[in-house]
């Protein structure tokens, strides 16, 4: 498991990814309550969601925000985009990430363009796959971002030079 990030060094943006409102019957008449699910990012690699549950709106967003600062992740990038393709999944949510060139800019639904912005992703092209549920999206959206890996990351893991991962060597790979 990754090391806990600390919110309180980050400067933190916020963005609403959508407000729903549940209903339950009881005895008196309904009760009304709101689930905010919000995003939090520093725009250069940090991000986390949270989803908030109250009876207010306010009170729900306020919680989502809190619950989003304790699930901070940092992403792996490569300038202003992903290293690599990838294809997140989360229940029936399936979200598709692919890096682009310099000027494409943020090319993605809804959900997926909130949490790519705050995570400070400026080129990418992204497909939702299967459901439009917005809470699956984003929990999709956060499995990809989490598998990336850069060239360095990998080659630390391996025990072996960078330019034995991207291939311009002759260098190989220890063998046993």
């Amino acid at each position: 498991m990754a090391e806990r990030i600390d919110a309180s060094t980050l400067d933190i943006q916020e963005k609403l990814v959508s407000i729903n409102s549940v209903s339950k019957t009881v005895k008196g008449g309904r009760i009304k309550r709101f689930t905010a699910l919000m995003v939090v990012g520093d725009g250069n690699g940090h991000v986390g969601y949270g989803l908030g549950k109250a009876n207010e709106v306010p009170e729900a967003i306020r919680k989502g925000i809190e619950n989003a600062k304790k699930n901070i992740i940092k992403v792996s990038l490569k300038g202003s985009t992903i290293p690599h393709e990838v294809i997140g999944e989360y229940g029936a949510g399936r979200v598709l990430l692919k890096p682009a060139s310099e000027g494409t800019g943020v090319i993605a639904g809804g959900s997926v363009r909130k949490v790519l912005e705050v995570a400070g992703i400026r080129n990418i092209r992204a497909k939702c796959l299967r459901t439009s549920n917005p809470i699956n999206v984003v929990k999709a959206t956060f499995e990809g971002l989490r598998a990336l890996r850069t060239a360095e990351d990998v080659a630390k893991m391996r025990g072996i030079p960078v330019q034995a991962v991207r291939g311009k060597s002759s260098v190989s790979a220890p063998t046993d």
